[in-house]
């Protein structure tokens, strides 16, 4: 049997810090599926295909193992994908306390909806005060981005601007 997990995130766009935590949970588990979702509590910079295809390119750009499949949901519930994968583990990367506080109410609800555990990861203290609303922030405003993010997200992202 194979340890399958997913990474889900809206990734708008996607991060050193994302990476991070992919390549250690592809460390972990037989399979990592990073899906890209629509939160209606944000306004997406970038288009889902978009981010699906940066992610990719980040991935490989990388190095990180090829037990990575990207790949975006839209209909349901998070879980229930995670039911179509046969994945029972969510595996979230976790800055501070506000991502605690936000996180473990779902966690406990996508357990309760599926037995789907979540999994919380650390980030490197190098990444951990950055997300991608910063990112989108400093970017909408001309600042230069690439400590942070990928080099095919920097581009993309400057040749948008």
């Amino acid at each position: 049997m194979s340890a399958i997990a997913v990474v889900p995130g809206s990734f708008d766009p996607v991060t050193h810090g994302h990476l991070d935590v992919i390549g250690r949970a592809a460390g972990i588990f037989d399979e990592v599926h990073v899906l890209v979702v629509h939160n209606p509590d944000k306004a997406a910079l970038l288009p889902i295909a978009q981010r699906v295809s940066l992610i990719q390119q980040a991935v490989v750009e990388a190095g990180l193992p090829d037990n990575i499949v990207v790949t975006s949901w839209s209909v349901g519930l998070l879980v229930d994908y995670c039911v179509e994968v046969g994945a029972k583990v969510l595996v979230k990367g976790i800055r501070s306390q506000v991502d605690v506080a936000y996180e473990t109410p779902m966690a406990i609800v996508n357990r309760n909806l599926s037995g789907v555990e979540t999994v919380f990861l650390l980030p490197d203290p190098a990444h951990a005060h950055v997300s991608s609303s910063l990112v989108r922030q400093v970017a909408g405003l001309g600042g230069d981005i690439s400590p942070y993010v990928p080099a095919a997200v920097a581009a993309f992202l400057q040749s948008t601007s």
